[in-house]
């Protein structure tokens, strides 16, 4: 009778274990991953895709530096791969000693354990993507109170797609070709209205053009994205950014991507969230493994006990009163 009521409750065990797994499976990732305070232990790695994909053994980048500061630290996204980390830092070093821009303003660059976010992103999901703000850190610092409402601000002239020149200098320009220029760096991109003032400006010295990509949005902060790192065999890299600087590209952004919709016209079909079982397989591991230096912990919790505070929930709808940076500007 024993055996029997043992058995029982084993299979319920299973059944109930199975359910939760199931559910896991299909909750979407967004609402897992963003919920995450902590990294995952183990060696750096960039797991599948910059748009589907984790992180394991992440850095945190400091939320000040000696010529940088993170931006809207309650959305917990100051963490990366090392080398991201790295070459933030690098970036904000050679800029502020050329005496080309005082210190960087680091948007989002990824979750403690990557992972899709619950707003605001497709990629940054593998840890190799930053943001810098297209504005200079200003004097005094902001505090960590300002940067959670510190105001978003377009380089383009109001309504257009041509570069603001009461805005832009010679800096941003410089700026970017010092983010292009560093090794790990594979793409950076910026609003095609940015990239057409860049093929004006660059002069001679032209190659470090060829990785920066004109695409939606991206007016009022330039996006890195670095390759896949060593010791990461389970990241998927991009296809080859090609030859030229790719200035002859840009006519097919103006005349057709950045038009608006035809009149009538049926709104693209909203893509399905992406769930676990969508992901690559050692993301489960990623999301169960425990945190760095302790146990695992319950979501919105942290390792030495205490409840993370309600605005730093990273899926909580963003405040009315924080600034919000426009997909992609229309005529």
């Amino acid at each position: 009778m024993k055996t029997a009521s043992r058995l029982l409750a084993a299979i319920l065990a299973s059944a109930i274990f199975g359910s939760a797994t199931a559910a896991l499976a299909e909750t979407p990732a967004k609402l897992l991953f963003s919920a995450e305070r902590n990294p995952a232990p183990g060696a750096a790695r960039s797991i599948g895709f910059y748009s589907n994909g984790c992180l394991a053994g992440g850095a945190e980048l400091p939320p000040d530096g000696p010529h940088w500061q993170a931006m809207r630290l309650s959305r917990n996204r100051n963490y990366g791969h090392p080398d991201t980390v790295a070459v933030i830092e690098r970036i904000a070093g050679e800029a502020a000693r050329a005496g080309v821009w005082p210190g960087l303003l680091v948007g989002d660059v990824s979750q403690p354990r990557g992972g899709p976010m619950a707003s605001g992103h497709a990629s940054h999901q593998v840890g190799l993507d930053f943001d810098v703000w297209l504005q200079p850190m200003p004097s005094p610092r902001l505090s960590a109170e300002q940067r959670e409402t510190y105001p978003f601000r377009s380089v383009l002239k109001n309504g257009t797609f041509t570069v603001d020149d009461r805005i832009w200098n010679p800096r941003y320009r410089d700026l970017i070709e010092i983010a292009a220029s560093q090794a790990e760096v594979e793409r950076i991109f910026v609003h095609p209205g940015i990239k057409k003032k860049l093929c004006e400006t660059a002069g001679r010295d032209r190659g470090w053009l060829a990785k920066v990509r004109p695409y939606y949005g991206h007016h009022e902060h330039f996006h890195v994205r670095l390759s896949c790192r060593p010791g990461s065999s389970g990241c998927k890299p991009q296809p080859a950014i090609g030859a030229g600087d790719g200035c002859n590209e840009l006519d097919w952004w103006f005349n057709v991507a950045l038009q608006p919709p035809k009149p009538g016209g049926k709104p693209a079909k909203p893509k399905p969230p992406l769930t676990l079982a969508g992901m690559p397989k050692a993301c489960s591991a990623v999301l169960g493994a425990p945190d760095v230096g302790g146990s695992a912990v319950a979501a919105g919790g942290s390792s030495s006990g205490m409840q993370a505070p309600s605005y730093a929930s990273a899926f909580a709808p963003p405040a009315s009163s924080v600034p919000i940076p426009t997909p992609r500007p229309f005529r």
